[in-house]
C-alpha cells in the first residue's frame, strides 16, 4: 500500500494552469498510471501536444473549455464530460468558461510531466 498525504503532493504549473500530480513516477512506484489534477484559469491554453505511448482520459470536474484537436478541430468539454485519447492523439485544451475549469487526468502508462511545466513545488531530492 501506497499513502500520499495532501501536503506531499508535487504541484506544476505553466501561466494559467496548475497541476497537481495525484499520483506520479515521482511520488508512486506504480508503474501502470499517473493520476493528474489539472486547473486551468479561465482563458488559458495547455497547447496542442501528443504522448507517443501513453493513452490519456480526462474527467472533467467543474466549469467549460474547448477540447483543442488535430487538424485545428475544437469540442466543446464540460462538467460531467469524458474524453479518451489514444497514443499518439493530437489534444488541448482552452477555457473559454466563465471561470477556472478543474479535470482529472490518468495516464498510462506513466508519465513524469515536469518536463512540461516551467516550476514545480517538488522540494524533495528523492523518491
Amino acid at each position: 500500500m501506497e499513502f500520499i498525504a495532501k501536503d506531499d503532493i508535487v504541484s506544476l504549473s505553466n501561466p494559467g494552469v496548475t497541476s497537481r500530480q495525484l499520483l506520479s513516477p515521482k511520488s508512486s512506484t506504480s508503474r501502470r498510471v499517473t493520476i493528474t489534477e489539472v486547473h486551468v484559469e479561465c482563458g488559458a491554453i495547455q497547447p496542442r501536444h501528443h504522448h507517443e505511448t501513453s493513452e490519456q482520459i480526462w474527467y472533467a470536474l467543474s466549469g467549460a473549455s474547448r477540447l483543442l484537436l488535430a487538424d485545428n478541430r475544437e469540442l466543446p468539454f464540460s462538467a460531467g464530460d469524458v474524453v479518451r485519447f489514444e497514443d499518439g492523439d493530437t489534444h488541448g485544451l482552452r477555457n473559454d468558461g466563465d471561470g477556472e475549469f478543474v479535470y482529472l487526468s490518468v495516464t498510462a502508462p506513466p508519465i513524469d510531466f515536469g518536463y512540461a511545466y516551467a516550476q514545480s513545488s517538488d522540494t524533495r531530492k528523492t523518491h
